[in-house]
């Protein structure tokens, strides 16, 4: 699998912390944080302990990089990447039922907000996991989980 994921405006330092420990798990090659999500390191450069104890390591085995969401869509399209929101809308498709390449972009939206129109528009598909129960969505977290381990067993 080669697989990437990109991190626009993700508010939780916990959240971005899981997806690095579950991407180190699944094999993804890059993540991509973009906004104001959290990153292993402070706007000093040191390590940030809030992050390691999510991460528990993973930030130093996954490679990541900071840059703007439109930049690195526009670097995941130029690399053949297929661009896949993770999201609800009017024209998603469920995840299990999307024909994945062998390259694809995974993006995540914040906790509250989701994914911004302008960036679902850019997406070659939008994945949504359906929900059974009341709530109407899952934890980035647990999503990431979800479709990580779902292209892992194609």
């Amino acid at each position: 699998m080669n697989c990437v994921i990109i991190l626009p405006d993700i508010r939780s330092v916990f959240n971005v912390g899981g997806i690095f420990r579950t991407a180190d798990a699944t094999g993804v090659d890059h993540i991509y944080m973009c906004g104001y999500t959290p990153t292993p390191l402070d706007r000093f450069g040191r390590k940030r302990k809030d992050f390691h104890k999510s991460a528990l390591g993973a930030e130093e085995t996954v490679p990541w990089s900071q840059m703007d969401v439109l930049d690195a869509i526009k670097e995941c399209k130029d690399g053949g990447y297929q661009i896949v929101a993770v999201e609800q809308s009017g024209t998603s498709q469920e995840y299990n039922t999307i024909e994945y390449t062998e390259k694809v972009a995974l993006i995540f939206g914040n906790e509250v907000d989701g994914i911004p129109n302008n960036i679902c528009q850019l997406a070659d598909v939008i994945a949504e996991i359906p929900m059974i129960g009341q709530k109407e969505s899952l934890n980035i977290g647990v999503s990431a989980g979800v479709m990580l381990y779902h292209l892992t067993s194609r």
